[in-house]
């Protein structure tokens, strides 16, 4: 203790030497304060517009969700529709609902039929069913 430096004295110890100008800080005592900022705000900022960002996200996902699960129905109910015959790639066709509420697919337009008419689709060249 007899060796121990006064406070405003910059002094390692473990290497026995006067360090304070190596030192990424001020060590003189006439040397401006050092206080740390309040990041408070700056966090909360930060905090927002993740937020902001990430419910953006999740919208954008969510309707992408919702669009192909719409695909999915759509597709599946085409395909267990009755028809009988092959759909060519690129054509548009019709589908209805017979008297029973069964769904079949037609090359009859809307117009040119008085069935219930559920909506017309066109055969994509991957077999996907897109409706017009």
């Amino acid at each position: 203790m007899k060796d121990k430096k006064p406070d405003n004295v910059v002094f390692n110890t473990a290497e026995n030497k006067y360090d304070a100008a190596l030192k990424p800080y001020a060590t003189n005592v006439g040397a401006p304060a050092i206080k740390t900022e309040n990041l408070a705000p700056w966090k909360n900022k930060g905090v927002g517009m993740l937020n902001a960002a990430m419910a953006a996200e999740y919208d954008e996902i969510k309707e992408r969700y919702q669009k192909l699960q719409e695909r999915f129905e759509y597709n599946s109910l085409v395909y267990s529709a009755k028809f009988s015959f092959q759909p060519m790639v690129g054509h548009s066709y019709h589908l209805y609902k017979n008297k029973h509420g069964a769904p079949f697919l037609s090359i009859l337009a809307p117009h040119e039929c008085n069935f219930d008419h559920v909506g017309s689709f066109r055969l994509g060249s991957d077999y996907v069913w897109e409706k017009l």
